[in-house]
Formats: C-alpha cells, structure tokens, sequence
C-alpha cells in the first residue's frame, strides 16, 4: 500500500520492450536506501516489484494488463516518473489510500497559473469519473490529489508549489496522459451497497412469491 506521498523523481533509464509488456529500469537515488528484490515501489502510480537493483536504478517487469490500462506504452527514455516506496507500517499516513492498481487514463486538457498554485483540468472516462467526487481524493500518476471540482467529462485539481518541486506532473503539457486511480473506498462502497440491495430484491421477490402475490 502507497500513501500518494511522491519521495523522489526518477529518470527512466532503459525500456526493454516485448510483444505486450516491456522491462523498465529506473534510475534513482533515495528511494533505493533499503530496497530488496521483491519489494514494492509506485511508479508514475503504477505498482512495480523489484526484480533487480544496483546502486543507482531499479528494474520492474511491467505485464499486459498493466500496459493495457496504464500510459507506459508512452514511456522514453529519460522520462521523469514519480517514484514511491510502500508504506511502512509505522509510517505516517499523509495522502490516502493508494494501492497502485491503475483504474485509466486521464489527458491534461487545461493547464493554468492560479497565484503560486497551478490549476490542471484532466478529461477521462465516464466510469472512472463516477468515482470522483469534489474535494475527495485522487492518485495522478501517484500523486494523491484532492479534486476541486469535477463535470461530466473532466475535473480539476490544484497543485501547491512543494507538489510542483517535489513531483514531475507540472512537467506535463496539454495533450499528455497520466495515470488515474480513484480513491478505493468509493469503490468498495459502491460493491457493498450493490450486494445489499440485489440481495433485499432477492428477499422481496422470495416474499412475494411465497405468498402468491
């Protein structure tokens, strides 16, 4: 589990590309301080294990389903990714609840200067905007946002200078793609809600049918 809390800005160092998947070797630095084979790290929102490392990159096997749902596919060399260990478990808890499973794409339609802050509008789909709510919670290419404000066919976020600094977003220009995951309790809400409600028709309609109405 991530937290949306970006430690450090890597450089892709070399893509090694297969038939649906590629191998991804990121150079970076602090992040790498206690990494083990295996490990977890969220990369541009995308959770990778470590199949290898070295004392300034970390290599990741990315499979077809995550090429499917994910901007990889548009991955260069020398690209800036945000980079994220997982959360220890005494760790501080300063985003929200990020497990690194890509919901879709997003494209930067609007990039504005608000004061210090930067104004980004983002477009996506509609089954990835039913989740977003305003002043909830959002993972943009691992980032965790708070949305401020949303439509039927884009949202908003604000991006504080020590975001701009800290991450590679604000790198991006209008017409780029990033990595959206919504925020996993709606989800889980929306599954429990479902259930209860398919299971009280089912009861009814037994009710009903019982006594021959």
């Amino acid at each position: 589990m991530f937290t949306g809390i970006i430690e450090e800005i890597g450089k892709v160092k070399a893509i090694v590309r297969h038939a649906n998947s590629i191998k991804l070797t990121v150079a970076a630095q602090r992040i790498l301080e206690d990494i083990h084979v295996g490990d977890s790290i969220c990369t541009n929102g995308v959770c990778l294990t470590v199949t290898s490392f070295d004392g300034g990159s970390y290599t990741a096997d990315v499979m077809p389903e995550t090429m499917s749902r994910t901007n990889f596919k548009d991955l260069r060399i020398n690209d800036s990714v945000n980079c994220e260990r997982a959360m220890p478990a005494n760790g501080r808890f300063g985003g929200h609840i990020v497990s690194g499973h890509i919901d879709g794409i997003g494209v930067i339609s609007k990039m504005t200067k608000d004061d210090k802050a930067i104004r980004i509008k983002i477009g996506t789909r509609p089954e990835i905007l039913k989740y977003i709510v305003e002043k909830g919670s959002i993972t943009i290419d691992g980032i965790s946002l708070t949305v401020t404000d949303v439509s039927n066919f884009d949202f908003s976020v604000s991006i504080i200078e020590h975001t701009q600094d800290a991450t590679a977003l604000t790198k991006k220009q209008v017409g780029d793609t990033v990595n959206l995951e919504n925020d996993i309790v709606g989800k889980y809400i929306e599954k429990f809600v479902g259930t209860f409600s398919a299971k009280r028709d089912e009861n009814l309609l037994n009710l009903l049918n019982d006594n021959n109405f």
